[in-house]
């Protein structure tokens, strides 16, 4: 989710597909390749946010798992203090 005006970027990380530190689970089956999959997508993660923050951009990551209104109060924090910055 994108709030263009105030260059704020919001991602929800699925559990498995990003390594979830409580909940990520490592296939048994091809681990080698999984291993190497979710790897890759990890440090895409990283090199997306390290972009998006070095244009200008508050990057917030909620995992999947985050209770949504744990993961609606996190943004909204943030938009109100980037709107304070204005």
């Amino acid at each position: 989710m994108l709030f263009t005006r105030l260059k704020l970027a919001v991602f929800v990380d699925g559990c498995f597909w990003h390594g979830c530190p409580t909940h990520a689970t490592q296939p048994t089956a091809n681990h080698d390749w999984w291993e190497q999959k979710l790897a890759g997508n990890r440090a895409r993660d990283r090199d997306t946010d390290r972009r998006l923050q070095e244009a200008g951009w508050t990057v917030i990551r909620i995992w999947e798992c985050t209770p949504l209104e744990e993961g609606v109060q996190v943004v909204e924090r943030t938009i109100t203090q980037a709107k304070t910055q204005q």
